[in-house]
């Protein structure tokens, strides 16, 4: 799914330091995710925005989620909130494509394959 003027990156193109925000739900999260993301779901983002823009001062946020759609739609209104995002175009499914590293668990303590 394209949005029109939406900021997009490729996964393997996100700096290794990049302030990534992972929209997935738990369940996608635990199966594997990018060490030092921040997890906050999609349906949650409104609620948490003040927590997000703590988090991420005057960086650019990286969003991501399995493919791509869900983290357009949050791009989207980061942005229209005045946040410096982008979309990570493919997602998880991307990032781990590219062979970026990843780890599994609730934790980011256990290493491990990505599951889908």
């Amino acid at each position: 799914m394209r949005f029109a003027q939406l900021p997009e990156m490729e996964a393997a193109a996100v700096p290794a330091d990049g302030f990534l925000l992972d929209v997935r739900e738990d369940d996608e999260w635990a199966a594997g995710h990018a060490e030092g993301a921040l997890h906050i779901p999609m349906g949650q983002v409104v609620a948490r925005f003040g927590e997000l823009t703590e988090a991420v001062g005057e960086r650019r946020v990286h969003v991501v989620c399995r493919v791509g759609g869900r983290s357009a739609q949050v791009t989207q209104y980061l942005v229209a909130h005045g946040l410096d995002a982008v979309n990570v175009d493919g997602g998880m499914l991307a990032w781990d494509a590219a062979g970026r590293p990843m780890v599994a668990g609730p934790d980011d303590a256990a290493e491990g394959a990505f599951v889908l």
